[in-house]
């Protein structure tokens, strides 16, 4: 279970710190998608033992990185828009998997 969350944390690491915004809107969502991305990393990172608690923090993390992918595809361009949308899709895709494996 380690590997995903350490995954998680380096993509997010990796993130250029620096967002092109083209307007205040953009700007703002960007703000609250790292932070969400953040938040979740930490969320995995202190999920409990139980089945039930793995598969609730999954599912979250799948929502906030749609979400987030939505975001970085509107408001971002060129290679960053590209390397955002990457991490965040492979880390839902990642994620997806684990629910789809192992929760009901």
């Amino acid at each position: 279970m380690l590997r995903p969350i350490r995954l998680a944390a380096l993509l997010l690491a990796l993130a250029p710190a620096a967002a092109r915004a083209t307007d205040g809107t953009c700007a703002r969502d960007l703000l609250v998608a790292q932070s969400s991305q953040k938040m979740a990393i930490e969320r995995l990172e202190s999920l409990g033992d139980s089945e039930a608690d793995r598969c609730r923090g999954w599912r979250q993390h799948v929502d906030t990185m749609r979400r987030a992918a939505v975001v970085y595809g509107r408001c971002l361009t060129g290679a960053e828009r590209s390397e955002r949308l990457a991490q965040v899709q492979g880390s839902e895709r990642e994620f997806a998997a684990l629910v789809r494996s192992r929760c009901r």
